[in-house]
């Protein structure tokens, strides 16, 4: 009878010991199988999002028109002849159809432009808004003298004052 009563407790140990152990197995698996579907859906939605964004580029290309011009070397207002400026410009224009017309106009453009810096001080053009100003007022200039397309914007590509 021992040996029945042992059996028997040994028994109930037995059977409640493997339920345990299935029960974290499938928590275990059931948290695996959480993660793996997580972690492909993210990667998916990143890799789909990555691949749309470049057609969108693709489709607006932008084209920008750039008509250069020659060097300005001009002295300085107020300077007495002891300082002057070495500029070079080039106009971004709206079309690439303005250039013929920039061409036959560079004469009264480049006289135009060389009006406007002779009239500019060592002062005006050293701090950055100055620069702004007249590159504003380059743009105005130019776009008043042409009657198809504008200017859009004016770069500076070279600008010395010495």
């Amino acid at each position: 009878m021992a040996k029945d009563r042992k059996e028997e407790a040994e028994e109930p140990e037995q059977e409640v010991a493997p339920k345990k152990k299935s029960n974290i197995k499938w928590i275990i698996i059931g948290a695996v199988f959480f993660i793996l579907i997580a972690s492909v859906t993210t990667v998916g939605f990143f890799f789909f999002k990555q691949t749309s964004a470049p057609k969108a580029a693709a489709e607006k290309p932008a084209v920008v028109a750039i008509w250069p011009m020659d060097a300005f070397i001009i002295n300085l207002a107020e300077s007495n002849g002891e300082r002057y400026l070495k500029l070079v410009v080039q106009l971004e224009i709206s079309d690439q159809s303005v250039a013929p017309e920039l061409d036959l106009l560079k004469p009264r453009l480049r006289d135009s432009i060389l009006d406007l810096l002779t009239q500019k001080t060592y002062k005006e053009l050293m701090d950055l808004s100055g620069k702004q100003r007249l590159r504003e007022d380059i743009a105005g200039r130019v776009n008043n003298i042409l009657t198809k397309g504008k200017v859009t914007k004016v770069y500076f590509t070279d600008f010395v004052v010495q």
